[in-house]
């Protein structure tokens, strides 16, 4: 590879390395979520040799076949440094395997603050550069700017939490401003602003959880929409038709500890991906679906 063509690709938007990422590698983002129960479940010890070998066997197994690695970055820091040193070189082992990494740190602040999370994941000269980072808006979409400059520049990508799986969530998530609006659909109104005329797809997500039984906000923000909840927390791929209607070719289903409970044989790991894949596959093409929402606003 040319210098030229390693800057284009460097540079290349977030939303289009997803889009041919999910059209190549299938609709599924894998979470890596090393809490003690998993380690334990694995024969290994609740400490940093275990979380190396928890995380570098997910990713060994699964990076050259699956689409986005979601790791979850609060078990990683509970090991300090340390932990945080294993999440560095899985980020780059899976990135050097095709994989596109997700930070699942969900940051919100505001000003320098804010610039400087932005700095850590979507800097591509930070050891914990990622392909995209999860964000809590919930100190005012603006305060998300530097994280959304910052993407931009580096061809990264940003996850806006907006309708969360969470029962607490809804308190904020479906409370209305003056006009109306639910916050929820106000954050989605500005993810859709942020990724209009973007082809083919923008690289502003949204975090729609699975389990929601329905969305009652419009889901048509040019986006993708990252859906978490996917087997342990309840949903099944076949609710994702119903949830997201039109919107559903956008749809990042994310799974996690279905998934993680077949480790540590690596062969164990692929056949779950690949079976949910399928799952996946044939809901997303109505082989699957219980029933057709008719449009991307879903009540």
């Amino acid at each position: 590879m040319t210098s030229t063509e390693a800057t284009a690709t460097a540079l290349e938007p977030f939303g289009a390395r997803l889009h041919h990422a999910m059209a190549t590698r299938g609709q599924l983002c894998v979470g890596i979520d090393p809490h003690a129960r998993l380690l334990t479940a694995w024969g290994l010890n609740d400490d940093v040799a275990g979380l190396e070998r928890f995380t570098l066997t997910v990713v060994d197994a699964l990076a050259d076949r699956t689409a986005v690695f979601k790791p979850q970055s609060a078990f990683f820091e509970r090991f300090g440094s340390r932990g945080i040193a294993v999440l560095e070189r899985a980020v780059v082992r899976a990135r050097e395997a095709g994989a596109l990494v997700l930070m699942d740190a969900k940051r919100g602040d505001i000003g320098s603050t804010m610039a400087a999370y932005a700095a850590t994941y979507l800097d591509k000269d930070s050891p914990l550069f990622c392909d995209a980072v999860t964000v809590s808006p919930y100190l005012g979409f603006e305060s998300l700017r530097p994280a959304l400059d910052a993407a931009a520049v580096c061809g990264a990508g940003v996850f806006v939490l907006a309708l969360t799986s969470n029962p607490e969530g809804a308190e904020v998530q479906r409370a209305t401003v003056p006009d109306g609006r639910s916050v929820a659909q106000v954050v989605l109104d500005h993810i859709a602003a942020e990724n209009a005329g973007v082809r083919p797809l923008g690289s502003v997500g949204a975090v729609v959880g699975a389990t929601l039984a329905r969305a009652g906000a419009d889901l048509a923000v040019n986006g993708p929409l990252l859906a978490p909840g996917i087997g342990a927390q309840g949903a099944t791929p076949a609710d994702l038709p119903s949830l997201f209607g039109a919107a559903l070719p956008q749809v990042l289903p994310s799974v996690s500890r279905d998934v993680l409970r077949h480790g540590p044989d690596a062969d164990a790991l692929r056949n779950a991906v690949r079976a949910y894949a399928d799952r996946v596959r044939a809901a997303v093409a109505g082989d699957d679906r219980p029933g057709d929402s008719g449009g991307n606003t879903v009540r």
